[in-house]
């Protein structure tokens, strides 16, 4: 009568065994963007409120961010180091910023 064992042992992989994936995506550069974006799920406008962003910072690209994904429906959390998000500079130079765009018809322009 023979008996067989066999100890199964797990090993790590070494370094030389370890297989480095950045998931980019097949094809020519100039349609990787393109099929990248094909190929991502979209989040069902159902299923906005079951997810939360959150935004750190909130200066210009924070605040318009957090904003625009408000109105969308999303939950959003804007976190910023401020003791309030009207004390980031880029939200102080916002008058400035809106004068050096000089919108058509807001009257203020010469």
């Amino acid at each position: 009568m023979a008996t067989s064992t066999s100890t199964s042992v797990k090993t790590m992989p070494t370094f030389m065994e370890a297989t480095l994936d950045a998931h980019v995506p097949d094809g020519p550069i100039e349609e990787m963007w393109d099929k990248h974006k094909f190929e991502m799920k979209l989040v069902n406008p159902a299923n906005k409120r079951k997810h939360t962003i959150i935004v750190v910072g909130s200066g210009l690209a924070g605040g318009s961010a957090a904003a625009s994904f408000a109105e969308l429906g999303y939950n959003v959390h804007c976190f910023c180091y401020q003791d309030s998000p009207r004390r980031a500079h880029s939200v102080a130079a916002q008058g400035g910023i809106n004068a050096a765009k000089n919108y058509q018809n807001d009257g203020d322009s010469v």
